[in-house]
């Protein structure tokens, strides 16, 4: 008896945008490359269009639907046509484009869209001899960027310190395809030797290899979960087929398939919360996906999205950016080929009921790292903090459904490493707190770019305000001796006893016989109160009190005078001590002080 396999995937179905939903007039690059020239958040659309010199790409508000003016205002920068552009995982308004020009640039896109040509990059990484052809973002740590160029070479970056960490020459020939396992400890490549290679970045070395597709064509492939890989490319017939992959023994796929003789390169697209994977041919007009299991045959077929507008590329919209009213688990932003024209296509789950459905919506990955780009450097590896998707049905900011220490630096849901590197646990758990809307990584991108020197203005100040108080306190000591002396500076306006006993103080003139009496003593407090200081200044009730508070100014407005002369010569020497701080150089004066 023939058995239908059960699968709540089994009719899913890709519904195309209305017309006035798309995206029209978009001049598509026509490059031959491989990538995707399209990438898309909740708020951003970016597509790589074709340019007379150099390299642009258009970024549009998701809303800004219909056609799109030739005058837009485009992101400028590039020497070389844009090979590929990658949305921060961490935030909505950063995006990294890379180049033929052999440069990674990052980007801050305004919210709201840009009203004029973007040209100031925030990050600008030099490291290639040749172009660069991917770029990938860390999938839970802030400021890691890998990328990989027609030198052969991975190199991976530190964002934040717009610096190199590792150079991976571990290649002989072009390579294909980047992809990191969900908690970024390994990445794979797919080489035009025809070897899959799984690389830890962190020490640049081959944890495994094995002989891939044996076509020549191009090849990609994709991390299932922590161990097991995907991957599509081309037969010694040249048929295409997909495979998957053990990491422990990339000798043998677990499974290999033919799907057809097309010529297009297969792009494989992972869902990790459906465990769906979509093909999507360059130059095809359908869309294949499979359902991905843990046990043999591993693959099961679902379905077919079928058009007759073949494709130029994609872009994958988050999690957090779709419909679940309408059960939508994908939607797919679809470059035409032979159209100026961007369409959006959901691909969703029938259900009648417009309840949420969290059987097909489990938590997702959110825009909270896992940890910050030194913890992973030191050898820690974290999986995304997830967040509810329902939450964010009624307009409310999504639940973080996992958590991390309360320091802020180990994350829960610390994962093993089964190639031996060492994983740090996340010791004592507390609630994630989002203090501010604007993330770790995007801060720190700013002290790069035009905010450095408030930066430094700062940390300047900060040191001022130290040495002051050094300063202030040995002169207090020093100034000690001379309160005797302080009598002849002192001019005391003794008065009738019935209006008291004058002062100035803060320049207002207060009778010790008014300023006692409870009715006004709050009103005193509050005059006598110093540059906003809460706490209430009390007036002098004896002669020595007096000449004692006295002194007490003078040396305070000497100290002044000679820190305010001392201004410039000190400002240099701050800046002097940054930039060796910079350069790994500990300056004289810190060696003291520690």
């Amino acid at each position: 008896m023939f058995l239908v396999r059960s699968s709540k995937f089994r009719h899913v179905y890709g519904s195309p945008a209305r017309k006035e939903l798309c995206y029209e007039g978009i001049k598509i690059t026509k490059n031959a490359h491989d990538s995707n020239f399209c990438a898309v958040n909740p708020k951003f659309l970016a597509v790589v269009t074709e340019c007379a010199g150099g390299g642009v790409f258009l970024v549009l508000p998701l809303k800004q639907t219909g056609r799109v003016s030739n005058s837009a205002p485009r992101v400028c920068g590039h020497r070389g046509p844009v090979t590929d552009i990658k949305w921060s995982p961490f935030n909505d308004n950063i995006i990294a484009s890379c180049s033929d020009d052999t440069t990674i640039k990052i980007w801050e896109i305004p919210d709201g869209g840009m009203v004029v040509n973007l040209t100031d990059w925030l990050v600008d990484l030099h490291g290639h001899s040749k172009r660069v052809n991917y770029i990938e973002w860390h999938p839970t740590a802030e400021n890691i960027l890998l990328s990989s160029g027609a030198d052969f070479k991975c190199i991976l970056w530190n964002v934040e310190l717009a610096e190199c960490i590792q150079v991976i020459a571990a290649h002989p020939d072009t390579i294909f395809s980047i992809s990191w396992n969900r908690d970024g400890s390994l990445f794979a490549t797919m080489c035009k030797d025809k070897l899959i290679r799984v690389i830890d970045p962190r020490r640049g070395t081959v944890v495994a290899q094995g002989q891939g597709h044996t076509g020549a064509k191009s090849s990609k492939a994709v991390f299932l979960d922590k161990y097991r890989l995907f991957s599509t490319g081309f037969s010694k017939m040249s048929e295409r087929q997909f495979a998957v992959w053990d990491t422990d023994n990339l000798a043998k796929p677990l499974k290999i398939e033919n799907i057809d003789s097309s010529s297009g390169v297969l792009i494989p697209y992972y869902d990790y919360d459906t465990k769906v994977v979509f093909l999507a041919g360059k130059g095809d007009g359908n869309i294949r996906y499979y359902e991905i299991v843990d046990e043999a045959p591993y693959v099961h077929f679902l379905n077919q999205y079928l058009s007759g507008s073949p494709q130029r590329g994609f872009g994958v919209m988050p999690k957090r950016g779709l419909d679940f009213q309408k059960c939508e688990i994908v939607r797919f932003y679809k470059l035409h080929t032979q159209k100026d024209i961007c369409e959006p296509l959901s691909m969703i789950v029938p259900r009648k009921s417009e309840i949420f459905q969290d059987d097909i919506f489990p938590p997702t990955a959110g825009l909270c790292p896992s940890m910050s780009a030194d913890d992973w450097i030191c050898g820690m590896n974290c999986d995304p903090i997830v967040m509810s998707l329902s939450e964010g049905m009624a307009g409310k900011t999504a639940k973080i459904t996992t958590c991390r220490s309360a320091n802020g630096s180990a994350r829960a849901n610390a994962s093993s490493n089964r190639h031996g590197e060492d994983s740090t646990s996340a010791g004592s758990i507390a609630p994630v707190q989002l203090t501010s809307k604007v993330p770790a990584s995007v801060r720190n991108i700013y002290r790069l770019s035009g905010a450095e020197d408030q930066y430094i203005q700062y940390q300047e100040n900060m040191n001022k305000v130290n040495v002051f108080e050094t300063q202030r306190t040995n002169a207090h000591t020093q100034q000690s001796s001379r309160l005797t002396n302080a009598n002849e500076s002192i001019k005391v306006d003794k008065k009738a006893t019935s209006q008291g006993f004058t002062c100035t103080v803060n320049n207002n003139l207060v009778s010790t016989e008014t300023a006692f009496r409870p009715e006004n003593e709050g009103k005193i407090k509050s005059r006598l109160s110093v540059d906003g200081d809460p706490r209430p200044v009390s007036l002098p009730s004896s002669d020595f009190e007096l000449r004692k508070a006295y002194v007490e100014q003078v040396v305070e407005i000497e100290s002044l005078k000679e820190q305010l002369s001392q201004k410039d010569k000190r400002i240099v020497q701050l800046e002097n001590e940054v930039k060796m701080l910079r350069h790994g150089i500990i300056p004289e004066t810190t060696k003291t002080l520690s």
